[in-house]
């Protein structure tokens, strides 16, 4: 006799907590991410269905495989993982379960989800970070990216936490996490600001920015440099 799982119905999607891995498409235009172990050849959206990583043709997540898409009950137990030397670069992730799911212990394993939150953590400067940086790595057609300051973000592909956020669509919200602020003093509330789009974002939209072009006004006054001494002599 097969021995069946209870069905569960709740009223609401579960929620879960995991960590992951940015990621921007080649051509710039999509944002991502990809797991930390199981899957993380399998870069996935904001809103996505799970596959099978061995390429088995059954849904996922099949009670004998280990595919799906997987997330912890608590978020304490999510963050705890980014403790770890090869997770440092990683963010974490809020989602939404969605589809069919199998409960364990500590957290699910299930069909389909919903990012609906990604917190980054500080640049490895130890800087508050204000973009998220090409780190070097990557997948077929997508690049890994990782917690930037201003100053590290210089002369390399990045995007800032809002434009991240607005490629990955479907309501997802960046947040930065901690560092060394550069200024103290608490930011004041602004109103009238589309949602999910408050100071601290608009503050590193701008260093953002302003790492740009610090990065454009050096290279400018190299050429020149090099133009003056090529017409000397």
């Amino acid at each position: 006799m097969r021995m069946r799982l209870p069905a569960e119905r709740p009223a609401e999607p579960p929620t879960g907590f995991k960590i992951a891995h940015p990621m921007l498409s080649q051509d710039g235009r999509r944002a991502g991410f990809t797991g930390v172990s199981l899957g993380d050849a399998l870069p996935y959206g904001v809103l996505d269905e799970a596959r099978c990583v061995y390429g088995l043709r059954h849904r996922a997540p099949h009670r004998r495989c280990d595919c799906g898409f997987h997330c912890v009950h608590d978020r304490a137990t999510a963050q705890a993982l980014l403790c770890t030397a090869e997770h440092r670069a990683a963010v974490l992730l809020e989602v939404t379960v969605l589809g069919a799911y199998i409960r364990f212990e500590r957290g699910f394993r299930y069909a389909r989800q919903r990012v609906r939150t990604a917190e980054v953590g500080p640049c490895a400067c130890g800087a508050a970070a204000v973009a998220l940086a090409d780190a070097g790595w990557g997948r077929p057609g997508w690049r890994g990216l990782a917690a930037s300051c201003a100053g590290c973000a210089r002369g390399r592909t990045a995007v800032s936490p809002v434009t991240f956020a607005l490629l990955g669509g479907e309501g997802l919200r960046v947040r930065a996490g901690g560092g060394a602020a550069r200024s103290g003093g608490a930011v004041p509330a602004v109103t009238g600001l589309p949602d999910g789009l408050g100071v601290p974002e608009l503050v590193a939209e701008a260093a953002l920015l302003q790492a740009r072009l610090d990065w454009f006004q050096s290279l400018l006054a190299r050429l020149d440099e090099d133009g003056r001494g090529s017409g000397q002599g």
